[in-house]
């Protein structure tokens, strides 16, 4: 019967946030929200979120990272950064002043990589964070990247293996490419980011009880990041794609705290 009411609440805060009679106002803030790993706009899982933002007048933009289905790493890991950049960017011209940076999974990394970058943002929303080259075991990989690297081969493409939830997928790229996501010291490492992101700014973790990186607890990212009055751990009862979804409610009360 718990869980059955639990269902429910859930049903109706959806409806609630995708009503059309409950859309708002534009707003002035711009958000950057980032498809997870093999995944990319408009497939889920992103996709349901990014509507609930744009039904309350957020200013939305989903770019394809390199890291997605249809690019497979086409790109190093500074160049991402320089592409949202540009999403932000483009924002700004729409008439967003205050920016967020956010994203699932793999677009988790890459905010708090942008945010640890020094590049202006006004709020992070890690959502099912993924992606942990500090903890995954890439090292023949990299070993294999650095080797080509040291032989001037940095730009040849070769195989190389990922893993995205527990499933390897052998990848073609440039060793360049491979070692600037998957280096264990790299642009890639969640905690070291956390930790040299320069000044505090309202800062959101959203973990589903379901995805593997609940299990690390607040202390592998979240309680690195600069203190801010704002900041939040937020727990679902969801996995690791469901997780933007499910949360989506509490996601945009969070946003609406903050009192853009």
């Amino acid at each position: 019967m718990q869980a059955l009411c639990r269902s429910l609440i859930v049903v109706v805060a959806l409806v609630l946030v995708l009503s059309p009679d409950v859309k708002s106002a534009e707003t002035d803030v711009g958000i950057v929200l980032m498809h997870g790993k093999w995944g990319g706009p408009p497939a889920p899982p992103i996709q349901f979120l990014a509507t609930a933002l744009r039904t309350k007048g957020f200013k939305v933009i989903t770019p394809v990272m390199p890291w997605g289905l249809k690019r497979m790493y086409d790109a190093d890991y500074p160049t991402a950064l320089s592409e949202i950049e540009t999403a932000v960017e483009n924002l700004r011209k729409q008439g967003a002043k205050r920016i967020i940076v956010a994203g699932q999974s793999f677009g988790a990394n890459a905010s708090i990589a942008y945010a640890a970058s020094g590049r202006e943002v006004d709020g992070v929303m890690a959502i099912a964070p993924g992606h942990m080259p500090d903890q995954q075991n890439f090292g023949a990989s990299v070993s294999k990247a650095r080797k080509m690297i040291k032989q001037g081969k940095g730009e040849e493409i070769a195989s190389f293996i990922d893993n995205n939830q527990g499933q390897d997928k052998n990848i073609n790229t440039t060793a360049k490419i491979y070692l600037s996501f998957f280096d264990p010291n790299g642009l890639g490492v969640m905690p070291k980011n956390a930790a040299a992101i320069p000044k505090p700014v309202p800062f959101l973790w959203v973990v589903g009880t379901d995805d593997q990186i609940y299990r690390r607890g607040e202390d592998y990212v979240f309680n690195k990041v600069p203190k801010h009055p704002r900041n939040a751990y937020l727990v679902v009862d969801a996995n690791h794609s469901t997780t933007p979804k499910v949360a989506a409610p509490q996601i945009l009360e969070w946003i609406m705290s903050l009192n853009y």
